[in-house]
Parts: C-alpha cells; structure tokens; sequence
C-alpha cells in the first residue's frame, strides 16, 4: 500500500487535535455507532484538562488506497524536544493556522525546525468562520514567516486551503464550497507530500517515541529508515555515539489503524510503528538488524534554559500523604521520565537527597511535578532557576525569549512598563484588530519567572502572553523579584479560625482554619518587605462571662489559593513548595528560625 507521513503543525488552541477527530471520523476509522471522545488524540488526563498536547501521538487514516501516517505534535515550545524527534519521522506537514490570531511564537519554533530539515509545508487556515477572521492578512504574515525563518524558493511556494476544523471541511476559496469535508486536504496531501524516502540495506530505525506498557513492557515508535521488519527478528540497539547498547529479538509489531495499535506480521521501509521486546533501546537510539556497524543520525535537540531542584520532603508532615517519598524511588521516577524526554536533564547532588532537573521552561517542569504527584509522590521544588553559561571570552550569558503579548489597548502601557522592570526591550507594538495590540518583547527568561499571574491581574485576565526562547545574550543585570514579605508559622498544629482572624490586618492568608501547619510553614503573604512569624494555633480564651455582641461568629476572608505553576513563580530562593498527592505547600528551605537567621548571615557576608 501507498504511504505518506506528515506531522500537523499549530499553535496551543489553534484547533489541531479536533482537525484530527475529524480526519479520522471521515476517513472511515471509525465505525458508525462509536463513541469516540472529543479530542481523541489528547489521550493524557492532564491534556484533556488543560487543553494543551504535552506528549506526541500517532495515528493513521486511508484515503483512495493510500495509508497516510499522521503525527499530532506539541504546541507549545516547552514540549519541543518532542516536536524535534518527531520532525524526523515525516516526509511533509500540515501547518494549521488561526483565521484570526495567525501565526504565534510556538508555531514559529515548529515551522523553524519543519523548513530546517527540508520539509514543504500545506497550510490550512482554519476557524474562517470566526467573526473577526482576517485570513488575508494572516496569509501574509505566513508568507513573511517563512521568508524570516530562510525558506527555499519551493518552500515559499506553499498551497493553501481555508475552512473549519471543527464543521470539517477545508475547500481552495475562504467561501466554500463546504460539501467536499476534508476531501480537498486528503487529495493535497497525496498530492503535496512526497512518498517516504527509504535507503537500502538491512533494517534500520531511529526511537522517536518511547512509552511502558504494562503487557507489553517497553514500546518504541519510529519510523523504518531501510530494509523490512517482522516478529522474532534479531535485531542490536546502538548508541548514537556508535557504541553497542543491547541485543534481543522484536516481540510484536505494532501498526496504527485509526486510534488504535494492532500487531502486524511485517513492516517495510519508510512505514512508522511500536516495536516491543527490548529492555534498554530508548529514544535516539539507533535499532537495527545486527550486521548494522554506523547509527543513524538523530535530529539535534536545544539545550535546556530553566533548571529546579527536586528534594525529598522532610516537613514534619512527610509521609501522610503520599506512599513514594523516599530519594531512591524519587530518583527512578526522574531517570525513567529523562529517557523518554530527550529534552530533561537529571543531575543528581552530592547530599543524594535531591536532584537538579533541567528543561525548556517552567510549564514542561511544571506538568512533570503534577504527573508525579498523581502517581503518590511527595516532594519538595525550589523556585525555577536560569541555566547560565559563559562564552569563549568570559562573560556571562543569559537566555533571552522572545515575548509576545495581545492585550486591549488599555492596559498596553502597564504591560510596558512592567517589561520594562524585567529588562525587556520591545522590539514591535501593532494593533491587531478588535481594540487589542500586539506587543513583541526580547527578555530574559528569568525576568519572566512568575511574570504570567501578575499580567492576568494587570490586565483583568484579558492578555494572552506566548513565549519562545530566542538566543542566549549577555546578562542583563539584576531584576526585582518579589516585594512583599510571607507570614510565618511558629510551631506544629492545626490553624484557629480565631487566630487567623486577627492576623488578617497583616495580610491575605494563602491556608484556610482547620489546616495542618508546622514550624516554618508559610500561612500567608505580609504587607510589608519582612518576614514575620506568627501564631495560627491561638484559639479564643473562654470564659463564663458573656458580654452582649462580642460571640458572633469569626468571618474569615477567603483565602488565596495557589496553583502549582503560580507557587513555583512565587517563592523566593529561600523557600520551597511542598507537593503531596492531596496538597500545595509554601515552606522556608530552613524549617527552624535559629538555621534561617544563620543562613541570612552567610549570605550576607558572602
């Protein structure tokens, strides 16, 4: 059978994963009365919540005799190790593009490796239907994208198709016609895409994907470079730097029919499949039939701009609440995850009580501390720290991203303003259409660190803010970080409502009356730039007096609840988030004020 393997390409929320659903419901990969899930490729619990594709998935349709393999990639740039691999695996791409917020910073990272390694990209302008669609103008701003990002003649020469995503229709006019559904894409697509390009010789495949099935143990996802595979084959694993990494035979092979995986008795060249039955082969790695001597050549991957230390949780209330809390099986949780996110570094530290694990940004971190606490980890993270290094001459470099903010025209000076505080040039301000403007920065990532909530509150909740690393510049000097001080709990025991009460007029509490606290513990945020520490367990004196309008019941002001992410971006250096399967903890690195005071004053005199 005729083959084709394409990548789909778009921005966080651009409507790329219900584009699949429907790809798949009208090529037939579905039967009549089955119930599929709305954004069926978004198979991961934390995809489905927070709308995002974290992990790249494969799946496939056919269309007039021909298997078309398609490749559902990360949106957004902290998950670009995965787009990275992924690129490698296809031999064209569908870029999906919003009719009317056109093409943003993720998609220009995406696009950027897609051109780089010679692919010729279909664009597809998706949600026409939108009222305040401006697809000719985005058309143009595609255009001088790819003209930016050095694109070759034949790649500048792209086809274009206009539609919805979500009806399911694509046509060659912005007005139709409607009845073809995807018909137009599938024809541009065999049409467009060139057939795999396979070499001869034995077999050979790279790991691009790698997951743990609990039958099956080990499952990689690549794509046939050269020669035939089938059950029981003999095959090594190489290392890409040519070393010998394992020996064995492929268990089962895996073809992917619509959503789901089925053993096949034998794959050919440029084909994309599971292989099961190694223990050690991981992404990267070359797989191949065991007269292979050279590994293939895997794509580059960025380095990683954020690092935070992982730590085993040693609060006093360590251990109620998760079942996984101790360094050794922290440690194989990381290096397990490391192997198949080629983008993570694990490093550990010489206490060998915590780790230090960098990656692009504070989400992919971020998404990673939540899978794990899912799973009954309990630790302790630091605040995201900037990986720095020096170049040839000695001066120290910082990351520089690459900041694009849409916000109403209102609130335009306030945005620049605060960039501003966080060293941020601006490089463009344009409107861009329905009262808003579009504002493009270059600053430093650790002036973005915790900048995402503060924005929100600057601008109602109305700016849209994406990030995308940009090069590695000279540092930029001190930025201000947090100017308010955190209220402090001095000993072990239960928060009084009573307490809490009378403890408001030095600032709003981040716990409720009735919660767990200990020594060291962070109950609140103070209104002044100190720290203060403070009774919560204090409860009301009881007498036999009554006094006429003095027992009313204590009205305690809601307090502020942190996320994950926010209580990352929060804290200080000094502080840490605790994280149980049930709870979000602020703490003091130091639970005991006597070790704070003492480390206030090496810092100090250092």
């Amino acid at each position: 059978m005729a083959l084709r393997n394409i990548a789909i390409i778009a921005h966080v929320d651009h409507g790329k994963t219900t584009l699949v659903d429907e790809l798949l419901k009208q090529s037939g990969a579905f039967r009549e009365n089955q119930r599929v899930a709305e954004r069926a490729m978004d198979s991961n619990e934390l995809e489905q919540e927070r709308g995002i594709t974290i992990l790249a998935k494969a799946t496939s349709v056919e269309w007039k005799g021909t298997r078309i393999n398609i490749v559902d990639t990360p949106g957004h740039a902290d998950f670009g190790g995965e787009v990275e691999r992924i690129l490698s695996m296809v031999d064209g791409a569908v870029l999906l593009v919003d009719a009317a917020e056109g093409p943003m910073p993720q998609t220009k990272f995406v696009v950027g490796k897609a051109l780089k390694v010679g692919l010729k990209p279909i664009v597809a302008i998706n949600k026409i239907d939108r009222p305040d669609a401006r697809h000719d103008e985005v058309l143009d701003e595609i255009f001088d994208l790819f003209a930016n990002l050095d694109a070759d003649e034949d790649q500048l020469d792209f086809p274009v198709l206009y539609g919805s995503g979500r009806d399911g229709w694509m046509a060659a006019e912005p007005d139709g016609p409607t009845t073809d559904g995807l018909g137009p894409l599938f024809d541009l697509v065999l049409k467009h895409v060139p057939e795999p390009t396979t070499e001869a010789g034995p077999f050979r495949m790279i790991g691009t994907i790698l997951e743990a099935n609990p039958f099956l143990g080990r499952i990689i996802t690549g794509r046939i470079a050269s020669g035939t595979l089938k059950p029981n084959q003999p095959v090594k694993v190489l290392h890409h730097d040519g070393s010998l990494k394992e020996t064995g035979r492929i268990s089962k092979i895996l073809g992917f029919r619509g959503l789901e995986r089925q053993p096949i008795d034998s794959a050919e060249a440029g084909d994309i499949v599971a292989i099961a039955g190694l223990s050690d082969g991981t992404v990267a790695d070359t797989f191949c039939d065991p007269s292979v001597s050279e590994p293939l050549e895997a794509q580059p991957i960025d380095p990683p701009t954020v690092t935070m230390s992982f730590i085993v949780n040693d609060s006093p209330l360590a251990g109620t609440e998760g079942d996984k809390v101790t360094s050794r099986v922290i440690r194989d949780r990381l290096f397990k995850e490391a192997e198949g996110n080629v983008a993570l570094k694990i490093e550990e530290a010489e206490d060998r009580d915590s780790f230090y694990v960098s990656g692009r940004g504070e989400l992919q971190l971020a998404v990673l501390i939540e899978t794990m606490r899912r799973e009954g980890f309990e630790l302790a993270v630091s605040r995201p720290r900037v990986v720095m290094h020096n170049d040839e001459a000695g001066n120290l470099m910082e990351p520089i991203e690459e900041v694009v903010i849409d916000v109403d025209e209102e609130y335009a000076g306030t945005v620049v303003q605060k960039m501003s505080e966080r060293k941020g040039d601006m490089i463009e301000l344009r409107p861009s259409g329905g009262g808003r403007q579009r504002l493009v920065f270059h600053a430093p990532t650790r002036g973005l660190i915790g900048y995402q909530s503060e924005l929100l509150t600057d601008t109602r909740g109305t700016a849209i803010m994406n990030r995308l690393f940009h090069e590695y510049a000279p540092h930029r000097g001190p930025i201000g970080g947090r100017v308010q001080g955190v209220l402090i709990s001095n000993d072990n025991g239960e928060a009084a409502a009573y307490a809490l009460f009378n403890l408001e007029d030095r600032g709003p509490m981040v716990i409720e009356s009735g919660e767990k606290v200990y020594q060291g513990m962070i109950i609140g945020i103070h209104t002044r730039d100190n720290d203060l520490e403070v009774n919560v367990l204090k409860g009301k004196k009881l007498t036999n007096m009554r006094a006429s309008g003095k027992d009313e019941a204590v009205k305690l002001t809601p307090p502020i609840r942190m996320t994950l992410e926010r209580a990352l971006s929060w804290i200080q250096d000094d502080e840490l988030v605790e994280v149980t399967p049930k709870t979000i903890r602020l703490r003091k690195l130091y639970l005991d004020p006597h070790d704070r005071k003492r480390a206030e004053k090496v810092a100090k005199a250092g």
